[in-house]
């Protein structure tokens, strides 16, 4: 697991952060808009969405959603297939031959779990995805995991923590890690955070 980051809410960062969002969200639905086989302006769309070239070898089949685009990078022969998700502030990498299922999130942002905090920062850290690995259908891969080199996860797997390389992991699981802090109740009337 890597290092989580915070970024506060109502900053300089935040806003700049909040506009890219919208850019981003704006050239999303122009790709996942465009005739299926208009390969010359999906793969214009997606240098604007990721802020540099991509590779010639990249396979992104709409719809594909996004929210900041310059978080991610990607290795050669790298298939996303219809679906998926990239929340991807905290940074995105994708290694060589890595094959992305359909409906997969990869998401590298939260919020504080503790309720006093929650709506004043974002979290976020970056994930992971060595060379050839398969992540099946509907699987999500949470903030700060590494997936090592070689590795499947099946279909609708939650990876909330690293993956050796030349691994199989499947399933989701519920495991009550620890109680909250308990906090006051709002009181009427009082202004509540805004967000960004």
């Amino acid at each position: 697991m890597r290092t989580e980051r915070r970024m506060a809410n109502r900053t300089t960062e935040s806003r700049a952060f909040a506009e890219r969002v919208g850019v981003v969200m704006g050239l999303t639905a122009r790709l996942n808009a465009l005739a299926f086989d208009d390969l010359e302006q999906r793969r214009e769309l997606l240098t604007q969405i990721f802020g540099a070239s991509v590779p010639d070898s990249l396979t992104v089949l709409p719809p594909f959603y996004c929210d900041h685009g310059l978080g991610a990078s990607f290795g050669d022969r790298v298939f996303i297939n219809q679906g998926c998700y990239f929340l991807d502030l905290g940074g995105i990498t994708l290694g060589d031959r890595v094959l992305i299922g359909p409906r997969v999130t990869l998401t590298t942002a939260g919020h504080p779990v503790e309720l006093d905090e929650r709506y004043d920062f974002i979290t976020h850290a970056p994930i992971v995805v060595e060379d050839d690995v398969w992540v099946g259908a509907g699987a999500t891969i949470t903030p700060g995991v590494t997936i090592g080199r070689g590795s499947v996860i099946g279909a609708g797997t939650v990876v909330a923590r690293d993956v050796q390389p030349m691994s199989v992991v499947t399933g989701t699981s519920i495991v009550k890690r620890r109680r909250l802090r308990p906090v006051p109740p709002p009181v009427p009337g009082a202004q509540s955070s805004p967000g960004p």
